[in-house]
């Protein structure tokens, strides 16, 4: 019987021994694979001292501060429209013609009544002087200067009554032509050419004023007591800059300033009218329009900004995570202060320098380990 050589068993053993060690390298190299693609990712901001006015945020509607009706103050069939729908109008240009042959035809008869008056107070006048000679000369009896100056003192008074009737045929024909009462923007017209109009008609057509224009919003009785003690600080209300945000979030190139407080609170909401008045050159701001209004007040301080991107809120109030020195995931509560268009103002709970994530807050646990990336700032 033939035996195998003991080198043959050697080989083996080494052969073995050396897929052994392989496969043990391998193992390590998975395991260590995973452990090193489990860090996540995240993008960080870091909370910075800002240039901030102290200010507060508001929802306000915008209102003309003049608003005018039209109405007929006369009854007639509408005749003429003198003016296009959504122009400018100044004050006394013309709008709307009613009918004027019946005005002026009253016109003229009260100017003759007029005149037949004062005709008739110049012949009793006339009469009441001859009397008076002849009585001298007992020529006429008293009684006839008593009827005269009777007959002269009821003609003079034919005459205020026809010259007040004259002045409102007058005035009744000058309502047939409705002119602008103020400068502004006119609306539609609700009543076409040919329609019976009168006083129970309604509007006929409005016109709102465009420059200046006012902003009404509702601000907390607090929010108007701060307003109130920080302009009495200064003397003045000169400090307070009022800005407007447009529907299409592009900021008012206007600012205004504060013109009205309302003289009580609403005791449903416990707040208070206040009205702004801005420049409206362009008519960018329009009546019933809806904007964000922001009310600055006082001179500008360093203030601890963060993204609001990186605010998150539980039921026990805000929250940020912070990446600290050892790159593990840390949470934060925070005091928060005024909106600062992206960014909001932090008053306790950060310091300047310190990171917040504002992407990849998913993904992430208090005591984590995360990879931190700088946010990348967008050009101007």
């Amino acid at each position: 019987m033939l035996r195998r050589p003991p080198g043959g068993r050697i080989v083996a053993a080494v052969i073995i021994f050396a897929a052994a060690l392989c496969g043990c390298g391998r193992s390590q190299n998975a395991d260590q694979a995973p452990a090193a693609a489990s860090v996540p990712a995240v993008t960080v901001a870091a909370a910075a001292l800002k240039s901030v006015t102290p200010a507060g945020t508001f929802v306000g509607r915008v209102q003309a501060v003049n608003t005018v009706n039209l109405v007929s103050r006369v009854e007639g069939f509408l005749q003429q429209r003198t003016f296009t729908e959504g122009q400018e109008v100044k004050t006394g240009d013309p709008l709307f013609v009613i009918e004027q042959d019946t005005y002026q035809a009253a016109v003229d008869q009260a100017h003759a009544s007029l005149t037949s008056a004062q005709a008739t107070e110049r012949n009793a006048a006339l009469a009441l002087q001859r009397s008076q000679e002849l009585v001298k000369t007992s020529a006429t009896p008293q009684a006839t200067v008593d009827q005269n100056i009777a007959n002269q003192a009821t003609a003079a008074a034919a005459v205020r009554s026809a010259e007040a009737a004259f002045e409102q045929a007058n005035i009744n024909f000058a309502f047939t032509n409705i002119k602008a009462p103020i400068d502004g923007r006119i609306g539609m017209a609700n009543v076409s050419v040919g329609n019976f109009v009168n006083q129970a008609t309604g509007t006929l057509a409005t016109i709102v004023s465009q420059d200046p224009i006012y902003v009404l919003f509702p601000a907390t009785t607090a929010q108007v007591l701060d307003y109130r003690q920080q302009t009495a600080k200064t003397g003045a209300s000169s400090s307070v800059v009022v800005s407007a945000i447009l529907p299409n979030g592009q900021k008012y190139p206007h600012p205004g300033s504060v013109d009205f407080l309302d003289i009580q609170a609403n005791q449903a909401t416990d707040t208070l009218t206040v009205r702004a008045v801005f420049p409206n050159p362009d008519s960018w701001l329009v009546a019933g329009q809806v904007v964000n209004v922001t009310v600055a007040v006082g001179e500008p301080t360093q203030t601890l900004v963060i993204p609001q991107a990186a605010l998150q809120v539980d039921q026990s109030g805000s929250y940020v995570l912070v990446v600290g020195a050892d790159k593990r995931v840390e949470q934060r509560r925070v005091k928060l202060g005024p909106v600062q268009g992206a960014d909001i103002t932090v008053s306790d709970g950060l310091k300047p320098g310190e990171l917040v994530i504002v992407e990849g807050i998913q993904k992430v646990r208090p005591g984590e380990a995360v990879t931190p990336a700088p946010v990348v700032q967008s050009p101007p």
